[in-house]
């Protein structure tokens, strides 16, 4: 059986041109024309995801080969099929950059490429870079490009004209600072930190509506793939899951694999002094708790409900800037160290460059899980790793920690990658 979906997968010549802000427009633009718009990232990342969620009404997932695996991005698109007016795919990087890239995306599914431009320096040259980047790959599905960062209506008629006979047109998005999306040093804010992202998207969905059709891409065809059955493991398990501006980085997929585990998901917020709820295990997810060092310091409560979770035996997995939090200091970005958690031996610092990036895969004694490393800090502990997770090629990767049930470590795990492991972890 196959399904039939409008479908696009945005793209361009490098990072940095517009990607998320294109896309986040183009949902917000046929979301409010009352259609069912699910949009995907290429990648493990977590903040674009957040800006897709609020512009498309829907959660956003990610395809990545390297840490989801193949069959669970085509069963997680075929459920998009199915009950989606429309599928949008933002790329990573270039076009061509990564293994997997976009464009191996694109090919594997046929999902027609949108090509996204930054034509803020450029005139007759946009014509050139676009039929390179549609030409370059045999057999790539290209739909067309999309202009961003144009200066004027006479501007974006240059751009369109300079395009070879035949290549598909998809508008001009001009240069508007009063709608851009904000960033910091791992990429954008966090959605819940944009106050006025809801009118910030409008902007730019009107922007898009004035020089773009508003038109539905052409149906492909995507493979019927169920999504795999999970023993309910954690059923009749509560666990409680920090989440707020310090703790936002959550796979949308974890917390569906969680669920269908059977688990009861409990959420709090340490930045607004919650202390830890009744509950059979904790996840500490990544984030940013040097930002809110003053409060998390002062959250003393949760702290010693932590400690008296884990001296009872009970499971808590500690990612990256959760992690971080259970060191005795951490010092921030101006050089301010602040006293955390102790539940850890040692420090985290922040660096001014970032310290580590990339797919990783942990051989715990749960079994083997894939995730995501990206983080600008440093820790030092005389703590001896568990076990150290590797990369891809093989080389050492981030070391993890085991204090009685407590694992910790720098990785992002992807829970669906062994649904077995993590339901093992939080038992």
């Amino acid at each position: 059986m196959s399904l039939a979906c409008p479908a696009l997968l945005i793209a361009a010549p490098a990072s940095g041109q517009g990607k998320t802000t294109v896309t986040a427009a183009l949902a917000r633009l046929h979301a409010r024309q009352g259609r069912r718009v699910t949009v995907f990232k290429c990648g493990p990342d977590f903040l674009d995801p957040q800006i897709h969620a609020v512009a498309s009404g829907r959660p956003c997932q990610n395809l990545d080969f390297g840490m989801c695996g193949e069959d669970d991005a085509r069963w997680r698109l075929a459920r998009a099929a199915r009950d989606s007016d429309l599928i949008l795919v933002e790329g990573v990087m270039g076009l061509f950059d990564g293994t997997p890239s976009a464009a191996d995306i694109a090919c594997r599914f046929g999902i027609p490429v949108m090509a996204m431009i930054d034509a803020g320096s450029m005139a007759q040259t946009f014509g050139a870079v676009a039929h390179g980047l549609a030409s370059y790959r045999p057999g790539l599905p290209f739909a067309g490009v999309l202009a961003n960062r144009v200066g004027s209506e006479r501007h974006a008629g240059m751009l369109k004209d300079s395009l070879p006979p035949g290549m598909g047109w998809f508008g001009a998005l001009s240069r508007n600072a009063a709608a851009a999306l904000p960033e910091r040093h791992l990429g954008l804010l966090q959605a819940a930190e944009i106050d006025d992202l809801e009118s910030r998207l409008d902007q730019l969905a009107d922007a898009l509506a004035a020089t773009a059709t508003v038109n539905l891409p052409q149906g492909i065809e995507f493979a019927d793939f169920s999504a795999p059955s999970v023993a309910p493991l954690l059923a009749g398990r509560r666990i409680a899951i920090a989440r707020d501006a310090a703790y936002g980085f959550i796979y949308p997929a974890n917390l569906e694999m969680l669920t269908a585990l059977g688990a009861e998901l409990h959420f709090f917020s340490p930045i607004a002094g919650d202390t830890l709820p009744p509950c059979d295990a904790v996840w500490l997810p990544g984030g940013y708790p040097e930002l809110h060092a003053a409060a998390l310091s002062a959250n003393a409560a949760l702290w010693t409900a932590l400690r008296a979770h884990v001296a009872a035996g009970k499971p808590l997995l500690a990612e990256c800037g959760g992690m971080m939090s259970l060191f005795e200091q951490v010092t921030d970005k101006a050089g301010t160290t602040h006293a955390f958690a102790g539940l850890l031996p040692g420090i985290s610092v922040m660096q001014p460059r970032l310290a580590a990036l990339g797919t990783q895969f942990a051989e715990l004694p749960e079994g083997r899980l894939a995730g995501h490393t990206f983080h600008y800090s440093k820790s030092e502990t005389p703590l001896s790793p568990l076990v150290h997770a590797s990369t891809p090629d093989g080389r050492k990767g981030e070391a993890i920690y085991r204090l009685a049930r407590l694992t910790a470590s720098y990785v992002h795990f992807y829970f669906p990658s062994n649904p077995l492991a993590c339901a093992a972890l939080f038992a």
